[in-house]
């Protein structure tokens, strides 16, 4: 097991993820450029430096992730309606979660960096783990001559562990989180919860809030307090803007 990135040499923890992916590879100029970062080859001086990155298998890693998953997810969660699917999609498909998966395979001892980015911790970058999680995945699926199954025998173990949790948090998913992180990508943004509705008495009321970006509504919720109404239409709103 990779235990630090001066440890090892380059090819022994090639070897080592190989292992950590059930597979050798035939091409092994498939996985050596599904670790290369872009300020690596950037420093080569090569004139097409850009084709010798991972830029291009990350593409591809993107769209067989999202198809292993949703395949999985279609097959094993036969009650779950589309909008619950693609939530759980999300969570397990996000930069956050493959970095996660990246940092349990020692991915980050692989990468070929740049100098600089090397020295400014490159390793451990979440994009830069992610995004070289999916060249991985796509340098997999064609070297094994466009197998999802290859890809998914590696793949759901990790997955399955995010998806207990999803299952294990139930209705008490955190959905004004990453709302409030997709707003906050335009700066100037206002989101805010309306109460529009409060029906019943005090030891059984319901409860009716609207979402609002920029005092638009977006999105509708209802439940038995506060929390769960504002939760319910944060979950509403996301659907809205296509992210669950």
């Amino acid at each position: 097991m990779l235990r630090d990135a001066h440890d090892l040499n380059y090819m022994e923890a090639l070897k080592e993820l190989e292992k950590y992916l059930g597979h050798t590879f035939k091409d092994r100029s498939l996985i050596s450029r599904a670790l290369t970062h872009s300020s690596h080859s950037n420093e080569t001086g090569e004139r097409n430096h850009h084709l010798l990155c991972n830029e291009r298998l990350e593409f591809l890693g993107d769209s067989v992730l999202s198809l292993v998953v949703s395949r999985y997810l279609y097959q094993h969660y036969q009650n779950e309606p589309e909008g619950d699917l693609t939530c759980m999609r999300k969570d397990v498909v996000c930069a956050p979660a493959l970095a996660r998966y990246a940092r349990k395979i020692y991915l980050g001892n692989c990468i070929l960096l740049g100098v600089g980015e090397d020295r400014n911790g490159g390793r451990n970058n979440e994009n830069i783990l992610a995004d070289a999680f999916e060249a991985v995945l796509a340098a997999l699926y064609i070297d094994t001559g466009n197998s999802l199954d290859a890809v998914a025998n590696f793949l759901l173990p990790l997955v399955e562990e995010d998806l207990r949790e999803y299952e294990t948090k139930g209705t008490d998913r955190d959905y004004k989180t990453p709302l409030q992180q997709f707003i906050q990508q335009t700066e100037g943004d206002v989101l805010e919860y309306v109460l529009v509705r409060a029906d019943g008495p005090d030891h059984q009321k319901t409860f009716e809030v609207e979402v609002r970006v920029n005092s638009n509504p977006c999105g509708r919720g209802i439940g038995t307090s506060k929390r769960k109404a504002e939760q319910a239409a944060a979950k509403a709103a996301l659907k809205v803007f296509g992210l669950c």
